[in-house]
């Protein structure tokens, strides 16, 4: 009978963790940001605790489960509306490689050695270091890889200026600029910084996506 009990709640716990996960749109493995890595670490106990104490009534383990994923999908919600909120809990992406040089100081500022870099670029089916242009490294942990071109130059990475309406301090500061110098450049595209939802600046050109406004 036991053993019945057993089966029978895990059996429930797979199928009603899956709907859990659709509800919260995770797809695989690899989109799992910190906040969600917490929440499906929290789910995985609550639901090894019910299958061991088989006595326990299963709305004990079912209510926190509900609970964690409104929570999730709140907090979501929230990072849609707050990029500052977004960038506090999950981060925000690291230049590994920089126009084909390795940016030693923010590796150790990240805990990425060369070993964990290599690793990266072969699962990639990249055999060097001096193939890659720019390597970032993600929020999510995955090694975004730009290559340089046929003819092995470097070529010019888009440079992110605004993201959600947010100005991009890093990278102005990398380039040696501030924040008058993006707002006169704006002026010159007649668009102002509220308007814009996505900027990014290459070859000497700002490449600009407004926000949708109803009308």
């Amino acid at each position: 009978m036991d053993l019945l009990i057993v089966v029978m709640r895990t059996f429930f716990f797979y199928f009603f963790i899956l709907i859990c996960y659709r509800i919260m749109g995770k797809r695989e493995i690899g989109q799992l940001s910190i906040s969600d890595l917490t929440i499906s670490i929290l789910i995985a106990e609550l639901v090894a605790i019910s299958i061991e104490n088989r006595e326990d009534n299963m709305l004990l383990t079912i209510l926190p489960i509900v609970l964690l994923v409104i929570l999730e999908v709140a907090y979501a919600f929230l990072q849609l509306k707050s990029n500052k909120m977004r960038r506090f809990f999950d981060g925000k992406p690291s230049i590994i490689i920089d126009s084909g040089r390795l940016n030693i100081n923010e590796m150790i500022k990240q805990r990425y050695s060369i070993d964990d870099l290599l690793l990266a670029l072969r699962g990639q089916n990249i055999k060097s270091i001096y193939d890659i242009d720019y390597a970032l490294l993600e929020s999510n942990g995955k090694l975004s890889v730009f290559k340089k071109n046929p003819l092995n130059m470097p070529s010019e990475y888009p440079l992110p200026l605004i993201i959600d309406g947010t100005v991009e301090g890093s990278t102005l500061k990398n380039m040696k600029k501030n924040k008058m110098w993006l707002i006169k450049k704006l002026a010159e595209y007649n668009v102002t910084l509220k308007e814009i939802l996505y900027a990014f600046y290459k070859n000497n050109t700002i490449y600009i996506v407004k926000k949708h406004t109803s009308s």
